[in-house]
């Protein structure tokens, strides 16, 4: 990894009148655009890992799995230069990444044209008015189900103040439901008629079972404290997690800084991320850290459970006897009424110096209302999960493709479906809907399922209303929808034979992907695509096409003109590590030199 960091300008020459403006310009610049941090990416298939002690195709990038950290600072720009060392095409999205004015980059099948093998393409986005926890992982051809993903972290600029002490140290864990077999074999039949057989902690095998090889362990120092950001990058599967012995303080969720509060365990679903507190305030010892899956049976709980370590430094001990209780998995109660405390800290600063709650949803007019039904349909005898009676079918073209060049003729027909009912049977179409441009929209989720789901949407946050069982009617936005200080998330669940309300403000133009993260729902067509058209083709506005678009589908690729290449970066032999706290001084320093200087010159 290369970092590019434009701090220090030629300033000798500046004098007088001159230096204050240079110097103001200067101070924003770097407010607003962050550093330029360069990664290159090599994904392989390793057959030689074998995480549940079998062989199998296990997706890595870097020669890791899970992949290596994303570490940056809000605003960041990032330039990913992804090698594609498979047998098959590849894309990479970013779960939680709003990439601000800028879809292209969102790494879906409606929007990008894949990677092929034995070629590499760079994303090219900023972290926009963003912190947080998120994670990112292969979007096309149920790769997720064999590896590929990895943690991202938006750090606090430090001028933002975080409503918490600084932690001893933080921890990523990445928690998910795995496949004992090949995912090249599981997908056949998308996935359907498979069970999940694991849950991997950080890509590693359960403490207690004999044949994992390694297993996870956090090592911490009695009285400290430590965040633990944890996500669930699984296939299927929603979890609890707890840590023996221990209480966790909640702070944040998928960008957004929550209400604290203190918890003995945490439900997270499928595609969620969260941050809590842990504090090492137990006789040294070793204690179990434990992830149990939801609306499931524990048939076997050697495998269907995650099982790392949480070792003091000076424990002299081991950990013996059972794993902790957690609640019980069919419990939807007490899940809706932790889901329902779990709220949004309205004076904490984020990614901006005022608070995050001075935009919210108290007293908004709604522009649009979605209502949207989960189901299970058989198309020609295959299985298939719809939205609305409707499974999407994935068109050779991405959509924002033909929308930018052919206004999506040929490609999509915009508003072919219904958005607040179901067909009276299910037809398999691409399904694009409009979205209103800076207005507010509700979106439903009614599940008929008898699973748990959860729901996310590129390219924005859902301020989380509300949620309950059987099925939404209007009367509940006055008896029962939080406009107070509902958490803004990336990711919401809906309960089995339950629904769940959300809001959106979409002031993000593009084309943005709504979709099922259960694996098995999104790949059998439980998705759709909200078009948001700002008609003003100011870049500043939306983004336009990168220069290294890559074209498919109806679209040639364009004859290559010669040109002068430009040099890319080179990377380092080997991967420097995270940035320390070294660096933060450094940046500091910058800080106080430009701000020192400016005083002086005015």
């Amino acid at each position: 990894m290369v970092r590019k960091i434009y701090r220090h300008r030629e300033m000798v020459a500046l004098t007088g009148g001159k230096w204050w403006l240079v110097c103001c310009m200067a101070l924003c610049t770097v407010v607003v655009t962050g550093e330029e941090i360069f990664l290159e990416w090599h994904v392989k298939i390793n057959n030689a890992i074998k995480p549940v002690s079998e062989n199998q195709p296990v997706i890595t990038i870097n020669d890791l799995f899970p992949g290596p950290l994303i570490n940056a600072t809000t605003n960041d720009n990032l330039h990913i230069n992804v090698y594609n060392e498979m047998d098959e095409p590849l894309l990479m999205t970013w779960n939680g990444i709003q990439q601000r004015l800028n879809s292209w980059q969102d790494g879906v099948s409606g929007t990008n044209c894949p990677i092929q093998p034995g070629s590499n393409w760079t994303y090219v986005f900023q972290m926009k008015d963003q912190i947080g926890s998120f994670f990112y992982f292969p979007s096309i051809n149920f790769q997720r189900g064999g590896g590929g993903f990895g943690p991202i972290r938006i750090n606090n600029r430090v001028v933002i103040n975080v409503p918490f002490p600084k932690p001893e140290q933080e921890f990523d864990l990445l928690i998910g439901d795995w496949y004992q077999q090949s995912f090249k074999d599981v997908r056949v039949n998308g996935g359907y008629g498979y069970l999940t057989d694991w849950i991997l902690m950080n890509g590693k095998g359960p403490f207690i079972d004999p044949l994992t090889g390694a297993y996870e362990s956090f090592n911490v120092s009695q009285g400290k404290s430590y965040r633990f950001r944890i996500s669930n990058v699984g296939n299927m599967w929603s979890f609890n997690f707890r840590i023996q012995n221990h209480t966790m303080l909640l702070v944040e969720t998928e960008g957004s800084y929550t209400n604290q509060i203190t918890l003995n365990s945490l439900d997270v679903h499928v595609g969620q991320s969260y941050s809590v507190l842990v504090t090492a305030n137990q006789i040294p010892g070793d204690y179990y850290v434990v992830a149990t899956p939801k609306w499931v049976n524990l048939t076997n709980p050697n495998t269907t459970a995650a099982v790392g370590l949480l070792n003091y430094d000076s424990s002299n001990t081991t950990v013996n006897g059972l794993l902790p209780n957690g609640p019980d998995p069919f419990d939807i109660g007490f899940s809706l009424d932790q889901a329902r405390s779990i709220t949004w800290n309205l004076t904490a600063g984020a990614a901006r110096p005022n608070p995050q709650g001075t935009f919210n949803v108290s007293n908004v007019t709604l522009s649009q209302t979605f209502v949207l039904r989960q189901s299970f349909a058989l198309i020609n005898g295959t299985p298939r999960y719809t939205v609305n009676n409707v499974t999407y079918l994935t068109r050779h073209t991405p959509l924002k493709l033909a929308d930018y060049y052919l206004n999506g003729s040929g490609i999509y027909d915009l508003d072919a479906f219904p958005v607040h009912s179901s067909l009276p049977g299910p037809v398999e179409a691409p399904f694009v809907v409009s979205g209103t441009h800076k207005g507010w929209l509700e979106i439903v989720f009614n599940n008929d399922l008898d699973t748990i789901d959860s729901w996310h949407l590129d390219g924005y946050g859902f301020f989380v209303v509300g949620f309950g069982v059987g099925d939404w009617t209007p009367e509940v936005r006055v008896t029962t929808y939080n406009f107070v200080d509902p958490v803004v998330r990336s990711t919401v669940q809906v309960y089995p034979k339950g629904w769940t309300a959300v809001y959106v403000y979409l002031d993000n133009p593009g084309m943005w992907n709504l979709r099922s993260q259960n694996l098995i729902h999104w790949y059998l067509g439980q998705e759709l695509y909200i078009r948001v058209f700002d008609p003003d083709l100011n870049p500043a506005k939306e983004k336009p096409p990168p220069n290294n678009l890559l074209f498919c589908g109806v679209f040639e690729p364009p004859t290559p003109t010669p040109a002068t290449p430009t040099p890319n970066p080179v990377p380092n032999s080997a991967p420097p590590p995270p940035p320390s706290s070294a660096a933060v001084k450094i940046s500091n320093i910058g800080w106080l030199y430009i701000v020192i200087s400016c005083i002086i010159f005015l």
